[in-house]
């Protein structure tokens, strides 16, 4: 499979798994709050093909497209979102709360802009030990105005730590979009460039552009070049907290949903791969046909598997 196919794969797998978690949340069997990464999944994907198992990842509560991007287990994401002792956090997190130390997934935690400074706690730790791994830190544009976001990027440039801060701008903190929230006169690029760091803008919703932007930028931070920042434009399709669409509530224009639904990164990558000959139709049934069966077989696991016992509830805690 070539890296543009395979890429398409693990958006499409990302995408098919959300929307199954959306239509089985119905059932109540999941019952913690669940933020869906449906229309942002290219951010994880492009980034997450870069990095290696011994690199970092921290997330916030939109974690499921992060979790599943750097190889984290299917089975033990949907049973951690059952509540169920097989889960990846032993069923006492939920969906907020992801985590696979074997694959780099350090934490997410769903208070806005908290994981930032973990984050760079994390990547201090990795050049004090003199490790050549980095650490990405996920967080969308409402942690931005938090002021530990400012604290963090300058102890990353005085430090020149190996941490890759990125921002999934998707316009809206919950109903409220950023020009109700922050000034027209705030450019985050600068911000970000004031604190002594490289920036850049990429399209967060092409994921091909996204992996060849980022793989020389995890390189140079490999090389010890010192923090960078990204700034990716995206779009959510479905409410901010919550398995539905909520564009009832009229929050959104219906224009701009019209301009971000036709760059959807799942239609974006299929007219490229088809454009280019590089795959087919019949391809792309065989790869649901795939998917389909793998998330059956993860939901079955995580439905007949047990609840932790109540012995258990402050076994495996590390924070209080």
């Amino acid at each position: 499979m070539n890296i543009h196919t395979q890429l398409y794969y693990e958006l499409l797998r990302i995408r098919l798994i959300e929307l199954e978690i959306s239509r089985q949340y119905k059932k109540q069997k999941m019952r913690c709050p669940i933020h869906l990464s449906v229309g942002q999944e290219a951010i994880a994907v492009g980034i997450c093909n870069n990095l290696l198992k011994k690199d970092k990842v921290v997330t916030a509560h939109r974690s499921h497209a992060h979790y599943l991007a750097k190889g984290g287990d299917l089975k033990a994401m949907l049973s951690e979102l059952h509540g169920k002792k097989t889960g990846c956090a032993k069923g006492k997190g939920g969906s907020m709360h992801l985590m696979d130390l074997n694959v780099g997934v350090e934490a997410a935690v769903p208070i806005v802009g908290s994981t930032i400074p973990i984050g760079v706690g994390i990547s201090w730790g990795l050049k004090l030990n003199n490790k050549k791994n980095i650490c990405v830190i996920f967080f969308g544009d409402g942690a931005t105005e938090e002021g530990v976001f400012l604290e963090s990027l300058d102890f990353a440039v005085l430090h020149n730590l190996p941490v890759l801060f990125v921002c999934e701008d998707n316009n809206y903190s919950v109903y409220s979009q950023k020009k109700k929230r922050q000034s027209s006169k705030r450019n985050i690029l600068k911000i970000a460039e004031g604190a002594g760091m490289k920036s850049k803008k990429i399209n967060g919703n092409n994921v091909f552009e996204i992996q060849k932007e980022t793989k020389k930028i995890i390189n140079q931070l490999k090389n010890k070049s010192g923090p960078y920042f990204l700034s990716l434009e995206t779009y959510r399709h479905l409410e901010h907290c919550g398995p539905d669409n909520d564009d009832y509530l009229n929050y959104r224009e219906k224009n701009y949903i019209k301009y971000w639904v036709n760059k959807c990164p799942i239609k974006i990558a299929e007219k490229f791969l088809l454009k280019k000959n590089l795959i087919t139709n019949i391809a792309i049934k065989e790869f649901k046909r795939k998917i389909i069966s793998e998330i059956n077989i993860a939901f079955d696991f995580a439905n007949n598997s047990k609840f932790p016992k109540k012995s258990e509830l402050k076994k495996d805690i590390y924070a209080q």
